[in-house]
């Protein structure tokens, strides 16, 4: 591909400050629009299984908005059909929008020859028959999720189920006790919405120009990664996609913009908080080390003796820069700082006042301390802390 010539160049700090803005963390965000407001800004929230303070989709809302209640994430996410989980990233929360964008990966797993479970015969139409005269249930109603207590070893109902799911027949509703609750597509997703109208093509297209808006800014790679395409589909339409080809001092790589976040200098107020490692500000590592200069890696899946911040180290942004980590705990009413890494003294009074507000969103009324990276900033993190909660 022939990236046309650049329409501006950004400073990388100008850069940064655009992708903040973009997620939702520079400048007071829309707060009568809420939880369902940030989904449709960011256009995939992730989930994940881990849940230390909160899920990860309940702290991706709380990071921009500040203590919105836990139900009310749920309940925002999950009634009047306002969303549906696919996988984009990952396996996301998106917005029902964006239903007719991900035609193009419904039909490729209708045409994928292979698969990792076989599908028993007549449990998929006994599945779909069993939804449209009960549903919506999980896989635990439908008949089973497993055949035996190994993970990867599911029933019949639940293979037949998660196929119809990624066929686009069935949709993820909601998570009951994390537990996915399915429903056929016909009932679930607006009538407007429910079609496979657009082409690849398209569909492509759109979801180029939507990673670029929840960007900001962002090479190829950048772009390819929010809902997880090929960088060749996204040579294919970004052309088209209404995105502007932009050099980034100190970048070294292509980069596209959304034109109309280079419009206006970004400006407001900059939050304060705990990022969850699956937050799409930095989900993406190389991204975050160009952007922040920061190397973020989860480790709860690295052994414990090989772990260097924490099994669920959550980076903290303050004036739009990442200053430490901290991985928490909690334990009963006290939320635990288990391991606290600091970017020098300055950080001190940030990393304290995220603890704090954190510990107030989950019901925590003490904040415990246990390690710092540096020991002579333990005292002062401590100081502050006592200060805060007072």
């Amino acid at each position: 591909m022939t990236t046309p010539r650049p329409t501006a160049t950004l400073s990388a700090d100008e850069a940064r400050r655009i992708a903040l803005r973009a997620q939702g963390f520079l400048g007071s965000p829309d707060r009568r629009s809420g939880v369902r407001g940030i989904l449709r800004h960011l256009g995939a929230v992730q989930l994940d299984t881990i849940s230390v303070l909160a899920r990860s989709h309940e702290l991706i809302p709380y990071a921009r908005l500040g203590a919105v209640g836990r139900k009310t994430v749920e309940k925002a996410y999950w009634t009047d059909t306002h969303a549906f989980e696919y996988w984009s990233h990952a396996a996301c929360i998106l917005p029902v929008e964006e239903w007719p964008h991900f035609a193009f990966r419904r039909r490729a797993y209708r045409n994928r020859p292979h698969w990792n479970h076989e599908l028993p015969d007549g449990a998929y139409d006994q599945v779909i028959k069993q939804l449209r005269t009960e549903g919506p249930l999980t896989a635990t109603e439908l008949g089973g999720a497993k055949r035996t207590s190994e993970w990867w070893d599911w029933s019949g109902a639940k293979v037949a189920v998660e196929r119809a799911l990624m066929y686009g027949e069935v949709v993820c509703v909601e998570r009951r006790g994390w537990k996915r609750v399915y429903d056929l597509a016909e009932r679930a997703v607006p009538p407007s919405l429910l079609h496979d109208e657009l082409d690849d093509t398209e569909c492509l297209r759109r979801l180029v120009r939507l990673a670029g808006q929840s960007l900001g800014v962002g090479t190829r790679a950048d772009i390819a990664d929010y809902h997880r395409l090929k960088g060749e589909q996204v040579d294919a339409v970004i052309a088209d996609s209404g995105l502007v080809p932009v050099t980034v001092e100190g970048w070294g790589k292509a980069a596209w913009a959304d034109p109309t976040a280079l419009e206006t200098p970004p400006r407001g107020r900059h939050r304060t908080t705990l990022l969850s490692p699956f937050d799409s500000l930095i989900w993406e590592r190389a991204r975050t080390e160009r952007i922040f200069g920061f190397t973020h890696r989860l480790e709860a899946y690295v052994p414990k003796q090989k772990r260097v911040y924490g099994y669920f180290a959550m980076p903290v942004l303050a004036s739009g820069h990442l200053v430490g980590r901290v991985d928490p705990a909690r334990e009963g009413r006290t939320l635990v700082a288990k391991q606290v890494t600091l970017n020098g003294p300055k950080a001190v009074p940030a990393v304290a006042q995220a603890l704090a507000e954190a510990a107030s969103w989950v019901d925590c009324t003490d904040v415990r301390v246990e390690r710092v990276d540096a020991p002579e900033l333990r005292e002062p993190l401590a100081r502050e802390l006592t200060r805060i909660l007072a």
